[in-house]
């Protein structure tokens, strides 16, 4: 797996990197920016550039997958990065630059990409069946076997297949809408799964439930998930690195290799490696911040 190291003189202790020039590699990569930049209202007085000169490239892992967390101020462009990338309007196209998946240029949205949003997206005319079978209809399968693939992601997503199943979104808490989201994107099976601050609008508990969740989740499909979050304790706990780009317009400034998350978060979260990881991340971070007053 492919490390960066900080910068020199940067490095707080227990980072560790290397070079972003990469040697050879049996591995393909799943996804590469090549100076990839977005400028909204191009030629007009409103011109407004998110982000500028982003290049990174993740080797597909056969069997494996890899989980990468970004973080970086607000405003910094994080969520341009994902909608890039899922050839999401108004951020596709990108203004300059080159977005490869899987060895093929980014032309629009598609089914090797699943997008979850921080908003509960669920179609609240629909039940939680229909909601969580509502691409595999878009695919033409048939009801029968559709609403049999649901009600096998309803269970794996923690929720009741016979009591939560018919249930409308309104009835639904929001960890639980959130559950229904996540169903529906990962029925899929998308091998690069999106994800723009999914948790952030949920209790701490009803968090870290959902991190563990979803860290099984990913095991069991071997994809590659890129986060989005401000929080720095769950993109440590969930990554396998970490992305931190810089103030607007956002580029990478760095990418960490962190620990695994090979145990539940309420154990890993309490040990003191993982705390000083966290406060070395967050450090970097603060400087960012107070860079941009």
């Amino acid at each position: 797996m492919s490390r960066v190291a900080i910068k020199a003189g940067e490095a707080p202790c227990g980072i560790q990197g290397i070079d972003l020039e990469r040697g050879p590699s049996r591995w393909t990569d799943i996804v590469q920016f090549s100076r990839v930049g977005k400028t909204y209202n191009v030629d007009t007085p409103k011109a407004f550039t998110a982000i500028s000169d982003v290049s990174f490239q993740v080797e597909d892992l056969p069997g494996v997958g890899e989980f990468i967390g970004i973080l970086g101020p607000s405003g910094c462009g994080k969520s341009t990065i994902l909608r890039l990338m899922a050839g999401l309007s108004p951020q596709f196209p990108p203004t300059t630059g080159a977005i490869m998946v899987n060895g093929e240029a980014v032309t629009g949205p598609g089914a090797d990409r699943g997008m979850v949003f921080q908003d509960y997206t669920s179609f609240s005319n629909r039940t939680v069946l229909d909601n969580v079978a509502f691409g595999l209809e878009c695919q033409g399968i048939r009801k029968k076997e559709r609403h049999e693939r649901a009600l096998d992601w309803i269970g794996k997503v923690g929720l009741d297949p016979v009591e939560d199943a018919h249930k409308y979104p309104h009835e639904l808490s929001g960890g639980m809408r959130q559950r229904v989201a996540i169903a529906r994107t990962l029925i899929l099976k998308p091998r690069i799964i999106l994800m723009d601050e999914p948790f952030g609008a949920l209790d701490p508990v009803t968090r870290q439930n959902m991190q563990d969740l979803l860290v099984e989740l990913w095991r069991e499909l071997e994809a590659t998930v890129f986060f989005v979050t401000h929080d720095v304790s769950e993109a440590v706990y969930l990554g396998d690195r970490v992305y931190i780009l810089s103030n607007s317009p956002g580029t990478i400034l760095h990418q960490i290799q962190v620990l695994p998350p090979d145990r539940p978060a309420r154990t890993m979260m309490r040990e003191q490696v993982f705390q000083d990881s966290v406060f070395e991340v967050s450090t970097i971070l603060d400087k960012l911040e107070e860079g941009s007053k």
